[in-house]
């Protein structure tokens, strides 16, 4: 019995009219949470700030050189802690706008997708705080030894946000690499075959990332990157369709 996918009477439109939908729930959420988060702004922060404050001289605190940058850091805190906690409910609505495209028998994945979304995403945040992020206000802390640090709470946060963020969608390659593959646009030949390039791409986006110039702490991101891509082979494998999988292999 031949199988048909929920999207094929879909026009375009009705796609784009899906995608706003999903987009203003996703929104709407962060949104919600954001407010709750406001009024705990204060002590988000301190605990972003741990990793560089345990490095700083005794008696030194972080800086401000304008009166509106408290409350522009807090604003900035508070969504990036929203993104974080709505993180489930934004994976489920990805998974809604993506559901369409899937056989009925494959829409009862819903909840290991929204897990293993949500689970790499606190993954990657977590990697970039307790380890990415340290060692990158370690290494330029010793770099500037020689001199008073004076560090504005806004340039200290931008740089957290860039690691920690960034980090974060990093570790959601999996989950991608899952989505392309199951509709057919990514196979584990494919993968396999331009293995360099993504060794390359991992380097060049750490680099991005922690604007480090040492090696060191560039293998530490592009590492669980590449690390990443070997294990998106393996789910590339499983959730490829099988007959383009068995061709691939007799070819």
């Amino acid at each position: 019995m031949k199988k048909k996918k929920q999207d094929e009477d879909l026009s375009i439109l009705d796609h784009l009219e899906e995608l706003r939908k999903r987009v203003f729930y996703s929104l709407v959420a962060v949104l919600v949470v954001f407010v709750v988060n406001w009024f705990f702004a204060r002590d988000l922060f301190n605990i972003i700030a741990r990793p560089i404050v345990k490095y700083l001289p005794p008696g030194q605190r972080l800086a401000f050189t304008s009166l509106t940058t408290p409350f522009m850091v807090y604003l900035k805190v508070a969504f990036l802690a929203a993104l974080f906690f709505a993180s489930p409910f934004v994976a489920y609505q990805v998974w809604k706008f993506v559901a369409p495209a899937l056989y009925p028998h494959e829409k009862k994945y819903v909840i290991p997708f929204v897990l293993s979304t949500s689970f790499f995403f606190l993954l990657g945040g977590a990697f970039g705080y307790f380890v990415v992020f340290p060692f990158t206000c370690r290494f330029f802390l010793h770099l500037g030894s020689d001199f008073t640090p004076i560090i504005t709470i806004d340039k200290y946060f931008n740089l957290a946000i860039e690691i920690i963020l960034g980090i974060a969608i990093i570790f959601e390659l999996p989950v991608v690499i899952f989505i392309l593959s199951r509709l057919g646009i990514l196979t584990p030949k494919f993968m396999i075959k331009n293995l360099k390039y993504a060794v390359l791409f991992a380097f060049v986006a750490a680099g991005i990332i922690t604007p480090t110039p040492d090696a060191i702490t560039q293998t530490i991101v592009a590492g669980p990157f590449i690390l990443l891509y070997l294990i998106g082979v393996l789910v590339s494998w499983l959730a490829s369709p099988r007959d383009k999988v068995d061709s691939q292999e007799s070819t």
